[in-house]
């Protein structure tokens, strides 16, 4: 059902010799994305930031998104824990706070969106897609900006920083467990990719339970390193 619409973002499953072709050209994206750049691009970590939401929203991987629920899976990665802590590193510094409650809305945002019914609704309307991307993305980057502050307790950071893994992690085993494919948007368009639905979703759910852990270890090694600078300087 859901995949016979039109009003697909990314559009249509692409088939995989024409997946090179399928460049998102939306011009508010293109837009945003340039300002962006012009803002905060002169920085390593938001140069970095534009490059990585440029591959989410306009390379093929949008496209790839649309037929292979792995491939959204690695979309909603970059979105949250790449993008956003980038984002949030070349951002002002503000006042520090928060971060527990912007860890709560982004676990809600991360696991209401992956409910089989926000998701396939999400995947076929244009207006609920780019609510689930604003509300995966924003309490993501409000997130990193308070546990990447200069001025947030290094324990409490790292606290934060795990527990954010760790509830990603579970929906990637709750994912890889599953007995059945969830999705009914994904319920055909994988095998012309060679992979039974199933075996998308249980791919999906290792990429959310391994790989994804390499950004947060990232960023929680940088939070460590603060901490053991701010300790070792002289009072």
């Amino acid at each position: 059902m859901f995949e016979a619409l039109n009003d697909i973002y990314c559009g249509p499953a692409p088939a995989p010799g024409a997946l090179w072709t399928r460049w998102n050209l939306d011009p508010v994206v293109l837009c945003g994305l340039a300002v962006l750049a012009f803002v905060i691009g002169r920085s390593r970590p938001g140069a970095a930031a534009v490059v990585t939401l440029a591959i989410v929203f306009v390379s093929p991987l949008c496209a790839l998104s649309s037929a292979l629920f792995s491939a959204r899976t690695v979309h909603h990665v970059l979105l949250v824990a790449v993008a956003a802590p980038l984002l949030a590193q070349a951002l002002p510094q503000w006042r520090r706070g928060g971060g527990t409650a912007f860890f709560a809305l982004s676990t809600v945002a991360l696991w209401g969106w992956h409910a089989p019914a926000a998701y396939d609704l999400a995947l076929s309307n244009v207006a609920a897609y780019w609510l689930m991307q604003a509300t995966l993305f924003l309490p993501a980057l409000f997130f990193w900006r308070a546990v990447l502050s200069e001025d947030a307790p290094t324990p409490g950071a790292l606290l934060l920083v795990t527990a954010a893994y760790i509830q990603m992690a579970l929906l990637g085993a709750v994912l890889t467990f599953a007995p059945a494919p969830l999705y009914e948007i994904h319920q055909t368009a994988p095998m012309a990719w060679g992979l039974l639905p199933l075996a998308d979703q249980q791919l999906a759910g290792l990429l959310m339970w391994v790989p994804a852990g390499l950004p947060y270890a990232i960023f929680a090694a940088l939070v460590a390193r603060r901490g053991w600078v701010q300790l070792r300087a002289p009072a």
